[in-house]
This record gives structure tokens, sequence and C-alpha cells, in this order.
């Protein structure tokens, strides 16, 4: 029978020639890769074990198993290589029986360097190299369940609901033996004989079919009812092999006019994106700490994940299982298609389906994400058709679905292909206004009513340091990332044909081409801090609409020094009222949903208080002379907030800083000056992402209507800096046509 060792001990790791003991998982990336791009190592580095034959008997087989190297890996055993893999973020093994001495040493190389052929290369978010993920050896009769394909297991099981009844669908893959005893554990045992594989060369399958009346269903966050089932692979008397897995019976479908629906009934998915990293530690995460961030999301009322922007950790997707939530899961072919990448993207999805096909939790596919950012070539569109298509040959009952950048013109054949789809969008952030998204969606469906539509991404970047009475898009307050998820949860409660929302994200996260605000080598959206210390305002205002667990939030409670005369106190809660009080007195009682707000005179210090019932919570503010500069960014100038910026100058009859895009554009010299600007702005983008852009003519339209001015600001730049000063001068002396 089988027997599985986890083999995560006794590594030296060798990177530039100097060598250390490590213990696994481990990633070389876990300081320079979440500190900004100049620091951030990519190369290849080894990993060197010594080990004594297992012990085995007689026919048996040894695997090596890895459950996530990223990128590529190459496995050496006593100099001969016994397997390579390209896709960090997949399970892959090799039988290494054969290379097997008494004493033995495995070498791994592991590299993260830039290449075109495995995907991801291009993306906002650090590739963290290494063997970041638990290793194994598996050792097994030479008669044992499927060890080959694409890293799975073996075993598939395929629930249908059929009124009062599901029926299950077995498939057992083998290396031989004659029968599959199928055991669920409180319902059945039966056995399925074992036959050669179709129009395959070698390779066996058990298939059958097995009913349970009245099943106990999967029912998300209110019933995640799993159940048990072992398969024994029996060849004769033998007992060869023994899995062991767990699967559950729903069904789900999207509907283009009222969203999602589990189990026949209406099933809105409040949902959150979350990368697989963390402060300090990289991607070489534990179980404690995976369990900690489903914890945290689950606090927030979410019922679903998107997990981004890859195959994430088999023990996350059976958590994702236990507790209810519905996934959404992709393969990280994203941002930029490469010509010679189609074999990756068709690896890595058959490897995504194959390790995951028994989740309760996933509903979903997912072929690419952003991949159109330069353009939409016949390859790309090929190469989609394919992966559609490998979906539904390997998964009969679950969706194909895309994330796509907002730039992509809604009438692309890429936007039809899968069965569902996203959009990202991030009006309000880096471009447009929080308004824009209402617009967005209204059309779209408008033209579009029998397209099933979601929101995958969608975000405000905030550093929780820095605070702002007068939150301002581009400023990175943790003030305006509240103001500004509070417009889309309003947005959302009106437009039920959005399948689902994904919010990006709920953890900040390493983005090593990333230098913002003042802290590199991060993207800022998340609504808890990178070190899942620190809880932000916005976390608490998607608290107040999803969570049922009682609670009240003051908001702006690391906006201690204010130099405003008359202050907005804001509240978060899921209770009708709540009553504020100012140093121990009562102040003002708000009824309402979700928000209420205060306007509170100050003099000195005072403790402010909220309370609902039994529920409070409590901040001191202090009323300050001069604005406090940690309050702003390292790179924006300090000013008094209720003072208005210097009007941009002006003369009558020529350009200026305040005319639109479209004026500029309109006149040789403007456009060339901003052409200069643009390709500057451009290069400078997260990890030279903006290079090779191509924007959608509904974008180039929303931005011609924009004062330059605004689109600077939103850009970060000093308006009062000599730079821009001098843009001005130039402006001034071109003629408006």
């Amino acid at each position: 029978m089988r027997t599985t060792i986890l083999w995560n001990d006794n590594w030296i790791f060798e990177k530039e020639g100097k060598s250390e003991s490590i213990s696994l998982p481990h990633t070389w990336n876990a300081v320079d890769g979440q500190t900004g791009p100049e620091q951030y190592y990519r190369g290849t580095c080894l990993y060197k074990k010594t080990f004594e034959r297992p012990v085995m008997e007689e026919g048996q087989r040894v695997f090596v198993e890895f459950r996530g190297a990223n990128s590529s890996a190459k496995v050496v055993l006593n100099g001969r290589e016994v397997a390579s893999h390209d896709g960090g973020y997949s399970c892959f093994r090799a039988d290494i029986t054969d290379a097997l001495s008494d004493s033995n040493e495995m070498v791994v190389s592991v590299s993260n360097e830039p290449n075109t052929r495995v995907y991801p290369q291009k993306a906002d978010f650090t590739f963290y190299g290494g063997i970041y993920r638990d290793v194994y050896l598996v050792v097994v009769d030479e008669k044992h369940f499927d060890m080959d394909y694409y890293g799975g297991k073996g075993l598939y099981v395929t629930p249908r609901l059929n009124g009062n009844e599901a029926e299950i669908e077995i498939k057992a893959y083998t290396s031989g033996g004659e029968r599959v005893r199928i055991s669920i554990d409180g319902v059945t045992e039966q056995e399925f004989e074992v036959v050669p594989v179709e129009d395959a060369s070698c390779g066996y399958v058990a298939c059958g079919k097995i009913t349970i009346k009245e099943p106990h269903l999967w029912n998300g966050l209110k019933d995640p009812f799993l159940y048990n089932i072992t398969a024994t692979l029996l060849d004769g008397t033998k007992e060869c092999d023994r899995i062991y897995d767990r699967f559950g019976v729903r069904q789900f479908h999207v509907d283009p006019h009222k969203g999602f629906f589990l189990n026949g009934e209406s099933y809105p998915l409040r949902g959150v994106s979350r990368h697989q990293d963390r402060a300090g530690v990289g991607n070489a995460l534990t179980k404690e700490m995976h369990k900690e961030d489903i914890d945290l999301i689950l606090s927030m009322g979410a019922n679903s994940i998107r997990l981004a922007h890859y195959q994430h950790d088999q023990y996350f997707y059976d958590l994702c299982d236990e507790k209810g939530i519905v996934v959404w899961a992709e393969i990280p072919y994203i941002t930029v298609h490469m010509d010679s990448g189609r074999q990756n993207t068709i690896s890595q999805m058959k490897e995504l389906i194959s390790q995951n096909y028994n989740h309760a939790s996933i509903m979903c596919w997912a072929l690419s994400n952003e991949i159109s950012l330069q353009g939409v070539t016949e390859d790309l569109l090929e190469n989609h058709r394919i992966l559609n298509d490998i979906v539904h040959e390997m998964d009969p009952i679950r969706y194909s679905a895309m994330a796509n950048l907002f730039l992509l013109e809604t009438d692309s054949p890429l936007v039809t292909l899968p069965d569902i789809r996203g959009y990202n969008l991030y009006y309000g952030w880096y471009v447009g206004e929080m308004e824009d998204n209402d617009k967005w969606f209204d059309e779209f469906h408008r033209d579009h009513p029998d397209v099933a539509i979601g929101l995958t991404e969608y975000g405000a970047d905030s550093v929780i340091s820095l605070q702002s009475p007068r939150p301002e898009k581009g400023d990175y307050t943790e003030s305006y990332q509240a103001v500004y998820h509070e417009h889309m949860l309003e947005m959302f409660s009106t437009r039920p044909y959005i399948w689902g929302t994904y919010l990006w994200n709920m953890f900040e996260f390493a983005a090593a081409g990333r230098d913002e605000a003042g802290d590199p080598g991060k993207n800022h959206k998340g609504v808890i801090t990178f070190d899942r210390k620190q809880k932000k305002d916005a976390y608490y205002i998607y608290k107040a609409w999803w969570s049922d667990e009682p609670f009240v939030h003051l908001c702006g409670k690391r906006y201690h020094d204010r130099i405003e005369d008359n202050t907005e106190i804001k509240v978060y809660s899921n209770q009708k009222s709540v009553t504020l009080f100012v140093d121990g007195v009562e102040a003002a009682s708000a009824s309402g949903e979700h928000v209420f707000k205060f306007n509170v005179p100050i003099t000195g210090v005072h403790t402010i208080k909220a309370v609902s019932g039994e529920l409070s919570d409590e901040m001191e503010i202090a009323k300050v002379s001069e604005p406090n500069p940690a309050y702003f960014a390292p790179d924006k100038k300090v000013r008094n907030w209720f003072d208005k910026a210097d009007e941009p100058e002006e003369k009558e009859g020529y350009l200026s800083l305040s005319s639109t895009m479209a004026e500029i554009q309109a006149t040789p010299e403007g456009k060339a000056i901003l052409d200069r600007m643009m390709a500057a702005m451009t290069a400078k983008t997260a990890g030279g992402m903006g290079e090779g852009v191509e924007i959608s003519e509904a974008m180039q339209q929303m931005i011609a209507r924009q004062p330059l001015i605004k689109l600077l600001q939103q850009g970060g730049m000093d308006i009062e800096s000599e730079e821009i000063k001098a843009l001005s001068n130039a402006l001034m002396n071109i003629k408006k046509q």
C-alpha cells in the first residue's frame, strides 16, 4: 500500500556560490521581492539533498512530489535527470525508482529568470523563486492510481443533481489492477472493473456511476457539506493502492439578468481576490498562514474568492471546500501573450483542472487575465479557443471564464468566447471617476443583455499611514480608499445582473516593479496590510454591507492630528442607529444603513466614542495648527488641505493645464508635447507594463474629455514642481485651434 513521507527537512540551498542549510518551504525572494525593482533577484538557484534509499518492498515504485517550485525546475538524481517542469504553481512528480542507489544526492535547479515560453513573465506581482511548497516521497505498488497525468490524483468525481437524487460519475485512472472499490461514507461501497483507456497506448481506467438519494448538498456558507470518498485498487485479492478525497453535491448557474445561483437559489457572489504571499515570508506560507487568511476573509462577510493569478496551494482549496466559499480558479496566462508560450498555457490548464477537479468550491476555470494589454492577435485568439475547448472536454459541469482588461473593447470576440466573463475596472483610481463604473455596467448590460458579466477586479491603493479630510483620487490615503469602496458597494446593490464582484485585493501583496507612495515593492490595494496585522477602514465598510456579526467602527483612527476646526467623524456599522459621544458627552445620534456621518467642532484633544446598543468603538483626535507631514506621500508637497491649490495660470486664447486632452491634441505642438509626456509616463509604469499598450476607442474618448491637470494629479504629479511649471509655460505659448 501507499506510503507518503513529508520531505521538507535537510536541504542545502545554493545561490551564486553561497550555500546554507534550510528546510522547505523556501523562497529566495522573501525580502528582495518586496522592496522594489532594484534589488529583486531573478535567476537560477540550487536545492540539494542527500538521502538513503527509502524502505520499500519488491515491486514498489518511488515518486518525488513537488507541490510548487517557481517557475521552472529540473530534477537530477545521482547525475541523471529525472524530471523537468515549467510552471511555478502546480504539483509535479518524478518516478525516481530506477535512478536510486543506496546513498543518493538529488539536485533541483529552480529558475525564475525571464524567458519567452513560461507564464507569467509580465504582471503586477512578484514572481518568487524557490521550492516554496511541501515536497513528498511517495512509495507505491507497481500497480497504483495514476501519478503521471498532470499531477492529478487519478480519481475524478463528477456529481450531477437530478431532482431528489444525485448521480455521481466516477473515473479512476490506474497503472494496472483488476478492480477499483469506491466507498462513499454513509452511502455505499461498489466495485468497478479496470479496463484499458480507449484511444491511448497505455493506462487503465475504472468507470461507474453511483446514485445518492436525497443527497446532502454543499450549500455555500450555510452548509458546506462534503462527502468522504475512498478508492482502493484491487488486483485479485490484493489491495494495491488506496487514495482518499472529498466532494460536494451542488449545482450552480449564472443568469445574465439575475446573477449567480447556487442549488437553484439566488446567491450573489460577494468576492475578494487573494495573492499567496505576505510580508517577510514571500510565498512560502505555512498552513497556519493560509488558515489565518481564510478566517480574515470570512470575518468580512465574503462568500467567494478569486484565487489570482495562478494555482494556489491545495490546502487553501481544501479550506474553501470546508468553509463553503465559491472559488474562481485560474492559470497565470496574464498581461502579455507570448507566441511561444501556447504549450505552457495548455499544460498549466490541464494541471489546474486535473489537480483540483474534485474541489466542491470551484465554479470555473479562468483562461487568462488582462491578456489583451498589447492588443488581440489571431494567435492569442486561437490560444484561447484551445484552452476553452480543453476546459469543456476535461470538465463538463464547470464554466470557462476570463478576466478582461478594462481597455478591451466590449465587442471583441474574446469577451463572448468563454461561458462567463468579468472586467477589471479601475475607474476612480487609474482613470475616470468612481461613477464611470456605474455607467460602464449600465451600458454593457443595455448593449449585451444576454451576456453574463461580473466585476473581477476593482480597487484603490492606500498606504495605511496616509490620511486626509479631503481625500482625492491618487492621494494613496486610507481615507480615499474608504470613500471609493463606499461608492462601489452602493453601485453593486442596485445591479443584480452583476453575477459576482471581486475586490482587488483582500491583502496588500508584493509587486517588485512598483515604487509608490514611499513604500516600494508593494501593491497597496489590500484592505488589510501585507503583514495581516491592521485592517484598513475600507475593510469595515465591506463588513457593514456583508457581515451579520454586529459591530461599530470609527473611521480615521490613524488620522489623529486634524487641522480643521470642524471635522467629519464617520462610523461604519451593520446596525440601524449610532450615537456619538465627544469627551463623554452625547453629541448626536443618526439612523441609517452602513455609513453614519457626524460633524464635530474640535479645539484640543478629544475622545470620540461611537455606540450602538452594547457595541462601541473609541478613538482620540487632536486639533493642530499645521498639517502633519506623515499623512502625505513623500513625493507629494505638504499643504493646507483646506486651501485650494493655486489655479493653473491661463492666457485667453491659448492652451493651459486646464485645457482638455482633446483641446491640446488638436494642435500639432500640443500633440507633440503630450506624446513625449505619455511615452515617459508609460515607461515608468510598474514593471514596464505600460509598454506597447493598446488603448480602446472608448477609453481614448474618456481621456480626451479630461483636463490635463486632473490627469497629472491622478498620476501623482506635483502640480507646483518645476517640471509642471515648464509644461504650463510651454502650453501657454500655443494658440487654441
